[in-house]
């Protein structure tokens, strides 16, 4: 029998607008003894069915919705469904722009909470990162196994966040071929390699696919910086548009060798590339101390936010690090600065931005906006789905 979740007096409001997550401070009572993970039905404090979700007691968020309907049952079905829903997506996508990677489940954008898959050509990557997502892996894997036969399935939910959860981290191939050290994937006109097994998050920065795009349009003619470059996906980019020189810099040399080798396979001029490993902090001061100058910066740091308890440090780490680009950037030159923490919200990054270059004794004008491409859609109930924030901006 189907365990049972009572939210307290009153709490009820957030999933009557169908958002799919249920903090410890609503919970009134659980009926039954359910396991990690498991399947439970939800109810309000009167007794009416909600929703039916996963339970997760070690978690302050101690329940995740799979479904609002309730005769759906969480079952091979329930996933074949959600999966063959998510593809016809992404074929679109996939098809418009010239694609074999892109994210095939963005968690509760796609009504899978907490499970995330990308696909590069023949492989299928997932992070299960929660109870409710690890309770359901064979359910899950069963229905990736019938919608894609020929695909290897790679596990890298090697992330910390399921500690939270009371998770070990794993990592590796559950079904099919071991994947290549570096496997090639097309983006657009571009063919860019991919570390699977070792690479950041599933081996690749997939959501930032649609800036890489846009920034290209400032390049022609400019020296670009880009910092955070990881394997110089921007760098091919903005060297396609036409930018005179690029100088890509990371703290990992494994990550500028594959750099160098993505601008070699697109057939561009290396001479106009440097790649420098070091830290961007020390580096953009020490850029500075040089009388170094920009006409493009690209800033895409890591996430400064884990909770909300870091927001004041995180905005003091975005003015620091915008400051320091703002003040090597020639007049007239190019920001794109980036944020992918989900707690910093599109108002204050603008903010930021517009302090530092106060600060900086800079003009700055905000030109475009973009957001994480669109194979990472945002659910209109689940508004937390927007976590990328990027503004083009034109120095003064």
């Amino acid at each position: 029998m189907t365990k049972r979740l009572f939210l307290a007096r009153g709490r009820e409001k957030s999933l009557m607008r169908r958002h799919p997550w249920i903090f410890s401070g609503v919970v009134g009572r659980l009926e039954g003894k359910a396991q990690p993970g498991e399947t439970i039905d939800i109810f309000d404090e009167k007794g009416r069915w909600l929703a039916r979700g996963a339970w997760s007691p070690q978690s302050q968020m101690r329940a995740r919705v799979w479904t609002f309907t309730p005769d759906e049952q969480i079952d091979v079905d329930f996933f074949v469904r959600r999966l063959q829903v998510a593809q016809r997506l992404r074929t679109f996508l996939a098809a418009r722009d010239g694609l074999d990677g892109y994210r095939l489940i963005a968690g509760e954008s796609d009504g899978l909470p907490d499970i995330t898959i990308d696909r590069y050509g023949d492989f299928l990557v997932l992070q299960l990162l929660s109870a409710g997502a690890e309770y359901q892996r064979a359910t899950l894997l069963a229905a990736l196994k019938h919608c894609y036969p020929d695909c290897t399935l790679y596990d890298r939910s090697d992330v910390a966040v399921r500690k939270k959860e009371g998770l070990k981290e794993t990592r590796g191939v559950i079904s099919g071929a071991t994947p290549p050290d570096l496997l090639p994937i097309r983006e657009h006109d571009m063919a860019l390699l991919v570390d699977i097994a070792q690479g950041h998050k599933t081996g690749f920065y997939l959501d930032q696919r649609d800036s890489r795009l846009s920034a290209r349009k400032y390049a022609a003619g400019r020296r670009v910086l880009n910092c955070f470059s990881y394997t110089g996906a921007f760098s091919v980019s903005v060297m396609k548009g036409g930018g005179r020189e690029v100088i890509s810099v990371d703290t990992s040399q494994k990550a500028l060798d594959v750099a160098q080798q993505n601008l070699a396979l697109n057939q561009l001029d290396l001479a106009r590339a440097r790649f420098v490993r070091d830290d961007v902090f020390q580096l953009l001061r020490r850029y500075r101390e040089e009388g170094e100058q920009f006409d493009m910066i690209i800033l895409d740091p890591p996430k400064f936010v884990e909770n909300k308890n870091q927001l004041a440090s995180a905005c003091r780490g975005y003015k620091d690090i915008n400051l320091l680009a703002l003040q090597l950037l020639t007049p007239e030159g190019v920001l794109l600065s980036f944020s992918c923490s989900g707690l910093m919200t599109t108002d204050l990054f603008q903010k930021i931005l517009a302090d530092a270059a106060l600060d900086a004794g800079r003009e700055i004008q905000f030109i475009v906006q973009f957001r994480q491409a669109t194979d990472h859609p945002v659910a209109g109930a689940y508004p937390e789905g927007l976590y990328l924030k990027v503004f083009a901006c034109r120095v003064g």
